[in-house]
């Protein structure tokens, strides 16, 4: 399983490293830091959905590259333990936490206007009781103002698209730095709302991106890091060449 893969990872890590929080599952919601330790911060997550936990084995290549001198940040490899579980065993599709709320709807920006958002619990789209009702979400949001990092990227699968704008914010600039450090075009979206990176642009006013990492024809759930490793690198290049460009 996924989360005992993370797991070892983090036990086995040398470098500072944090509990966030826990599932709704009594899981345990790993943190690890790379780079440096001072000045700008970063954090990226993934495996926000369970069906996308391919991406927590990009989250532990990322954390093994590093990242550029001067920068730092925090790594949330698997942030819906749970929900991996579901999708590698019996319920491949799904994308929710064990209760059936859709993790990235959860989030306090303008929660519950999203155009495919449901109060029914299942394998996606449920917005849950109110925002932050979920302890996933919770945790996330917590360590982020705890930290208040300069920027966040959320990992996603698929597509091969960056999402970097919410209700007419965020910085376009950056999305084209990733571009370049992954081949993924960048794209407004809409009737989207609830999640960590439209909170992190409406709430905390700092640049935030979706990365859907992988080819559109890709089938969920992805099972091979090899189909989205090219977005390995990416904090990397980008840090370094947000840095010089601020």
């Amino acid at each position: 399983m996924i989360y005992d893969e993370v797991k070892s990872f983090y036990e086995s890590f040398s470098g500072k490293k944090c509990i966030i929080g826990y599932s709704l599952g009594g899981r345990a919601i790993f943190a690890m830091h790379i780079g440096s330790g001072v000045g700008r911060q970063f954090i990226s997550v993934y495996a926000v959905h369970g069906r996308e936990w391919i991406t927590s084995r990009l989250a532990l290549a990322h954390i093994a590259k590093g990242t550029a001198e001067g920068w730092g940040g925090w790594t949330v490899p698997l942030l819906n333990p749970d929900g991996a579980i579901l999708s590698q065993t019996v319920r491949p599709f799904w994308k929710a936490n064990l209760r059936g709320v859709d993790i990235n709807c959860n989030f306090d920006a303008r929660w519950g206007t999203g155009s495919l958002n449901t109060r029914m619990r299942g394998a996606e789209n449920c917005i849950g009781d109110y925002p932050f009702s979920e302890p996933e979400s919770k945790a996330l949001a917590c360590f982020t103002r705890k930290i208040m990092p300069q920027v966040t990227f959320a990992f996603h699968t698929k597509g091969g698209e960056i999402y970097w704008e919410f209700a007419g914010r965020g910085d376009e600039s950056g999305a084209h730095i990733l571009e370049q450090a992954t081949g993924y075009k960048s794209k407004r979206i809409t009737g989207s709302a609830g999640g960590y990176k439209d909170w992190c642009i409406e709430k905390l006013c700092i640049p935030a991106y979706t990365v859907e990492c992988g080819d559109d024809k890709l089938v969920h759930p992805i099972k091979d890091i090899k189909d989205i490793v090219e977005c390995t690198g990416a904090l990397r290049f980008f840090t370094e060449k947000w840095k010089r460009n601020i």
